[in-house]
């Protein structure tokens, strides 16, 4: 609970956009300190609820309207503010901190966009590739401070199995391409890398033709695995193509009603 429920006045400073944030924040410290139920929650029992929101922002952007996703996105903000409201109560750091060090990262990942100082650039030359290349090897660089880094580091092991494949694929790829890493190229543990014996550049020779075969369980991450690099290599979002397929399947399971016996 907030040691205190006195609110400080807004700022008369602020924009239309900061002074919403600001009332928002202090919406939410009201809350925590006159609401039995949101000064029950913790970081641990709010967790489902970011997951949760975070899925429902995602199908909003699949299939919504616009006022879908801006209703969506306040759910997530939600968890965001709230989430800093714990964090400030345990003297940890503020939403403000929070803001202060989102702005101060893009900044600083953005070189082509600002200076070191983190005051606007007079031009803007970069290439999309460039700007691409940039942010990765930067993240590189900010992860080594803390001792050897791993081209999978940041990837949270709670991502969707699907999606977290995909992104160590794409993370072993830059690693190979930046020479950081050993056999990050190879996947699954049959050991195939990134060309398969018939020398299928995506490795999807012979992938599709093993689905009957499969016997086991692990049999059957590697398959899938293999999947995800084919996805991967044609350029497509492997969670998101599985996403649209379970949606299609349901409505059409829905119109088609149930089965007569």
């Amino acid at each position: 609970m907030p040691a205190s429920s006195v609110e400080p006045p807004a700022s008369p400073a602020l924009g239309a956009t900061g002074l919403a944030v600001e009332e928002l924040v202090q919406v939410i410290a009201s809350l925590r300190s006159h609401c039995p139920w949101m000064a029950a929650l913790t970081h641990a029992s709010l967790v489902e609820y970011l997951v949760e929101e975070s899925y429902e922002l995602v199908e909003a952007l699949e299939t919504g309207s616009g006022m879908d996703v801006q209703g969506e996105l306040g759910d997530v903000l939600l968890q965001v503010v709230l989430h800093a409201q714990l964090a400030q109560e345990a003297c940890s750091f503020t939403f403000a901190d929070v803001a202060a060090g989102l702005r101060a990262k893009m900044k600083r990942r953005n070189p082509h966009v600002f200076h070191a100082d983190g005051s606007l650039r007079d031009n803007f030359p970069a290439t999309e590739a460039e700007i691409v290349a940039a942010w990765h090897r930067i993240k590189r660089e900010e992860r080594a401070v803390g001792g050897p880094p791993s081209p999978f580091d940041g990837i949270p092991v709670a991502l969707p199995a699907l999606a977290r494949a995909q992104k160590s694929l794409d993370r072993a790829a830059r690693a190979t391409q930046s020479g950081q890493g050993g056999r990050t190229g190879q996947g699954g543990r049959t050991g195939q890398g990134s060309q398969n014996s018939q020398g299928s550049p995506d490795g999807s020779a012979g992938q599709l033709d093993r689905a009957m075969e499969v016997g086991t369980e692990a049999e059957l991450g590697d398959l899938l695995l293999g999947i995800v690099r084919i996805a991967r290599a044609k350029g497509f979002d492997a969670e998101r193509a599985l996403r649209t397929a379970v949606r299609n399947f349901q409505q059409e399971s829905t119109a088609a009603g149930p089965s007569e016996t």
